[in-house]
């Protein structure tokens, strides 16, 4: 477990320290694209694709960074998607919203709101047709629950038995509306119950238990052969859109959640291995490895070229 945990505040370390420098060069308006956050989140997309390695094909919403990182997206080619460069993922098209690498899982990202989950529901019904063990994972937040799309999507993975693990990001909010405003139900997982699938519910702030927690529901889809509905409170620290913070937000003001460092993925994965080594030593060498490499990654998107004009006009599918 201590490898495990190592390799996954690597990629925890490395989706945060993206998103701070991300933070800090946004307003030279050089990044044309609107940037929704993962910071908060980390833990819930690298606890899942660390145990998934091999196995998942993720759906992602607009909120793509911490996903497409935590499969191993190419973090250049990324920071070059981000500046709108021919070497981006998608030359540059994509954007933050965008964003995918299917050839380590990570199949898509979609800017609408709960349009990745039928999508999802489509590759979990080729994959059983297919019989070739994959798992669909496919996130989104609890804004999502609101849309129709969604308990079509749900039923049908239960109708079909489909491998798939529906994850929902709980912030509490949907973009900036609370759940009591929206929401006519207590408890999103005992209305989840009534299908015929497997609900669980954790904190996504500690990345072991969200690693306990995928780890026994992939067993659930493997052995009774029926989709599983996740939910995975945490703290969005930053506002729905953009790089600013929001916690002195009117919508924040009657909030439970305790933002403190302990529950933050990551200080509180590094006091965990800090006590694992009884040093900080080996965690900032991980650190200041990974803070160079993204910086390296920023300054290649910088100085890199624009895509040829002609470029617009590929990969563009009409009827």
């Amino acid at each position: 477990m201590e490898n495990k945990l190592i390799e996954c505040y690597k990629k925890m370390y490395l989706i945060r320290a993206t998103e701070e420098i991300i933070i800090d060069n946004y307003y030279d308006d050089e990044m044309k694209t609107p940037m929704h956050m993962s910071k908060g989140s980390e833990a819930i997309a690298v606890g899942i694709c660390e145990e998934l390695e091999g196995r998942g094909q993720y759906f992602s919403t607009y909120r793509s960074h911490a996903p497409y990182l935590a499969s191993g997206g190419d973090l250049n080619q990324f920071f070059a998607e981000m500046y709108g460069k021919k070497d981006g993922r998608y030359s540059g098209k994509s954007g933050s919203m965008h964003i995918a690498s299917p050839e380590n899982g990570h199949m898509s990202s979609s800017a609408i709101v709960a349009s990745n989950i039928p999508v999802a529901v489509g590759a979990a019904w080729a994959n059983k047709m297919q019989n070739n063990g994959k798992i669909v994972v496919v996130f989104f937040g609890d804004g999502a629950i609101d849309e129709g799309n969604f308990w079509e999507s749900v039923n049908m993975a239960c109708v079909w038995k489909l491998p798939i693990i529906f994850v929902c990001e709980d912030n509490r909010l949907a973009v900036n509306t609370v759940a009591r405003d929206r929401q006519g139900y207590s408890d999103i997982n005992k209305v989840m119950s009534n299908f015929n699938m497997t609900t669980s519910y954790s904190l996504g702030v500690d990345v072991q238990d969200v690693i306990f927690d995928i780890r026994r529901n992939i067993r659930i889809v493997d052995t009774l052969s029926e989709p599983v509905f996740m939910r995975l409170e945490y703290y969005r620290y930053l506002e729905h859109v953009g790089t600013n913070s929001d916690a002195d937000a009117d919508y924040r003001n009657d909030e439970s959640w305790n933002r403190s460092d302990e529950n933050d993925p990551i200080f509180s994965l590094r006091k965990l291995l800090i006590s694992i080594y009884e040093h900080e030593d080996k965690v900032v060498e991980i650190e200041n490895k990974i803070s160079k490499e993204v910086d390296i990654a920023l300054q290649l998107a910088k100085n890199g070229d624009f895509s040829n004009v002609n470029e617009t006009y590929k990969d563009v599918f009409s009827g």
